[in-house]
């Protein structure tokens, strides 16, 4: 097996992914991994902006404050005081570095969005900042020659002895080739999880892979309960799906039902209450209805400035043959953004010694239990650099790991078809039984239904679509395990037979592999 050396192994493309990476080439060689292209992540798709707190009007105290309020009393104070106030520091570095936020009469415009009290959202290419700040990285980490770039690569297994991470073993997809790339510093930063939901805004293959790969070596995984559904998800019948970033509701869309009622007051909100609220009062709107979708109208807003405003989204409807700037848009919840993922500190450190994690794959307690709008682009940023300023400070090991071959991992396509079985049935499952309402029959059906999957194929991790089938399950069975255990409705988990928060759930939950779940109380 051939191995490759590098101070910096990275996982994932995405902004974390990314940044991560520009940082590290500062002080040794890096070698950046995804499993697809360097264009396909979350931080791609993004929309909405990112947050910070540049605005003369605003302040760090005041996004501290709003961010806390949507964490609903899980976020952990020390995490969010970091980001809020190295995040503006960050993104000012990002304006100094050249990156073009949106501007009129030369100064850098600041959008609204639920759950911000002040204007504080900084966008790019109107509704595609995750596409514009990736692009911009990007070009500066593939021009950068300390940086190797694997692409189409897939990590299966950590390389972990005595809880110390010495790299990876990866599978060139293309070549089917097997090798390691071993490094002093090992990061997962490859994303969340939302697209093992039936309805998602995420990419395909958003599927929670550097979580499992995580928990298989041993690692922390905390608050896995915690999946926040995005309200206002393009809805058609063949079901498709895009993002409506939730700045079009802050630029003045109102939503209404088939009635062209505008519902939400029944419900005491307004369309700029945080999404895990507007989601919920989708959710029973529909469940009255009986429909399928609600509807955004902006009608009613200058058609030339959403049209400038929202280019992307714009097209994209248009596509369905529905103009927004008079047409009612079909919008239902989609999965959005794992607020969950490997346990680390304000670091990016995990339990796992020389393993670091950054970006959606992390859980370091900015988000407590319902992430703050365009909070995720700014967490890649101040959190990437943190991690691997921090990692430069752990000598590398006196005595190497003489790496064990364990296994080739070898593709098998007559399995390719199961798992793609697999993966729809699983998508339905969660959607219907671990969704944006859950109880604890739903969740006992869920379980149920996941460890008979699991028993009815071949469990060979290294035959590439077993792999992934056993990742998948996996995944799954943690989300709905610990929604299981927290009997309460909070932030994005909601709770239909435990509607109102419970004192006692103050505390995160703590899942490891071949242990016992343990809580975290929050400080």
């Amino acid at each position: 097996m051939d191995t490759f050396q590098f101070d910096f192994v990275i996982i994932g493309s995405g902004l974390a992914g990314l940044y991560s990476a520009l940082h590290a080439s500062k002080f040794g060689k890096v070698a950046l991994i995804t499993k697809t292209t360097l264009e396909v992540s979350n931080s791609f798709w993004a929309q909405g902006g990112i947050a910070a707190a540049i605005d003369k009007n605003d302040s760090p105290q005041f996004h501290f404050e709003d961010t806390i309020k949507a964490g609903r009393g899980l976020c952990k104070s020390e995490a969010v005081k970091i980001l809020v106030e190295e995040g503006k520091k960050g993104v000012e570095e990002l304006i100094q570095m050249g990156m073009p936020f949106d501007r009129e009469n030369g100064k850098i415009v600041s959008g609204l969005e639920g759950g911000h009290g002040r204007k504080r959202i900084l966008h790019a290419g109107g509704d595609a900042t995750g596409r514009e700040i990736v692009k911009f990285v990007l070009s500066l980490v593939t021009s950068n020659k300390q940086i190797t770039i694997f692409e189409n690569t897939l990590i299966h297994k950590l390389i972990v002895k005595d809880n110390i991470c010495y790299g990876v073993y990866a599978f060139g997809i293309l070549n089917r080739n097997n090798f390691a790339i071993m490094g002093n510093s090992t990061f997962i930063n490859s994303g969340g999880a939302s697209a093992i939901y039936q309805r998602s805004t995420n990419p395909l293959t958003t599927l929670g892979e550097g979580i499992s790969l995580a928990y298989d070596a041993g690692a922390e995984i905390e608050s896995m309960e915690f999946v926040q559904f995005h309200p206002t998800s393009f809805y058609a019948n063949n079901g498709e799906t895009f993002l409506i970033s939730e700045a079009v509701r802050g630029e003045g869309a109102f939503l209404v039902n088939h009635d062209k009622k505008r519902f939400l007051s029944d419900y005491n909100i307004s369309e700029l209450a945080p999404r895990d609220i507007v989601s919920k009062a989708i959710f029973y709107e529909l469940q009255k209805s009986g429909k399928t979708n609600v509807f955004l109208d902006l009608s009613h807003l200058n058609s030339d400035k959403i049209k400038q405003r929202f280019p992307n989204i714009y097209r994209a409807a248009l596509e369905f043959e529905i103009d927004i700037t008079k047409d009612l848009v079909p919008i239902a919840p989609a999965a959005h953004f794992m607020v969950g993922g490997i346990k680390t500190g304000v670091f990016g450190e995990t339990n796992i010694r020389h393993l670091f994690s950054v970006g959606e794959a992390a859980s370091n307690g900015v988000h407590g239990a319902n992430r703050l709008a365009s909070n995720s682009l700014l967490e890649c940023i101040v959190f990437g650099k943190r991690a691997v300023e921090y990692s430069l400070n752990i000598k590398p090991e006196e005595t190497k790991y003489q790496q064990i071959e364990t296994g080739n991992l070898e593709i098998a396509e007559e399995h390719k078809k199961i798992f793609g079985q697999i993966k729809n049935t699983i998508t339905v499952l969660l959607w219907n039984n671990v969704g944006i309402v859950r109880s604890g029959d739903s969740l006992i059906t869920a379980l149920s239904e996941l460890h008979n999957i699991s028993g009815n194929y071949l469990n060979d991790e290294n035959e590439y679509f077993n792999g992934r089938i056993i990742s998948l399950i996996e995944v799954a069975q943690l989300i709905a395990q610990a929604a299981l255990i927290r009997e309460e409705s909070r932030g994005c988990h909601l709770r239909e037979d435990y509607p109102g928060e419970d004192q006692k759930f103050e505390c995160t939950i703590i899942q490891q592999k071949n242990r016992k779940e343990k809580f975290l109380p929050v400080i």
